[in-house]
């Protein structure tokens, strides 16, 4: 079935099948949150976006990559509690490493081996992830962005690097720095939403195309596209 991004708590995870990588969406416990899991199609090497709770439907969502617990690694996008609470137990079964935005390390209980900070690169088989800090939710908040191989405008598929190249769709885990409608809550503090929207408009917007996928943390997919003609009106708004 074609990817629509839409997942419930207890059901099916939605799945997205690109050249290098397949995207898998699950949603888990009482707060709908999204766990997104990236399985490189050619070394099986899994990374895991957000172990937010239910570590069951988690590591069989691992499995559902891989038909084993190849996890290397989990992401969390923020120290918010709803985030991180299957953590513990994940990184017991699988051994993956954990990452972090390196100011949120402190609030999150699981120690993290490897702190995070804007510009960094993650590598997990042959993926590559860029690490975008998107501070304003919390301090440490990042977004992860994946990009697809340049492609031959004349071919429908396969990486390309001729002068002609289009440049890869780019995929991006937001966590609760953006949503469809906004960026994340910042509890009406003025500075901390000016803080998130700059870095929002800096360091998305102002880089990627409109053809730009966001995974946020919670809820219904979105792309820059559809969400960019938006962003006075939240400036005007302050939230």
């Amino acid at each position: 079935m074609p990817y629509s991004g839409e997942v419930t708590p207890g059901g099916p995870s939605a799945v997205r099948e690109l050249d290098e990588v397949v995207v898998r969406k699950a949603s888990v416990g009482p707060m709908d949150n999204n766990a997104y899991l990236l399985t490189c199609r050619a070394s099986g090497s899994q990374l895991l976006v957000d172990a937010a709770a239910d570590p069951d439907r988690l590591l069989a969502l691992v499995r559902e990559g891989s038909g084993s617990a190849r996890l290397a690694v989990v992401v969390t996008t923020h120290r918010h509690a709803d985030h991180h609470g299957a953590l513990d137990s994940v990184v017991a079964v699988t051994g993956a490493t954990t990452a972090a935005g390196a100011d949120d390390v402190a609030g999150i209980p699981v120690p993290t081996r490897r702190p995070l900070r804007h510009g960094d690169v993650l590598t997990v088989g042959h993926l590559t992830l860029e690490v975008v800090a998107l501070r304003g939710h919390t301090l440490g908040s990042i977004a992860l962005a994946y990009r697809e191989p340049d492609r031959d405008p004349g071919r429908a598929s396969g990486a390309y690097r001729g002068a002609d190249a289009v440049p890869g769709r780019v995929h991006l885990f937001t966590g609760d720095s953006l949503f469809p409608g906004g960026v994340g809550n910042t509890q009406r503090d003025p500075d901390r939403f000016a803080q998130l929207l700059t870095d929002v408009r800096e360091r998305v917007f102002d880089r990627f195309d409109d053809g730009t996928w966001v995974y946020p943390g919670h809820g219904a997919d979105t792309t820059l596209g559809a969400e960019r003609p938006h962003l006075e009106e939240w400036r005007r708004r302050g939230w």
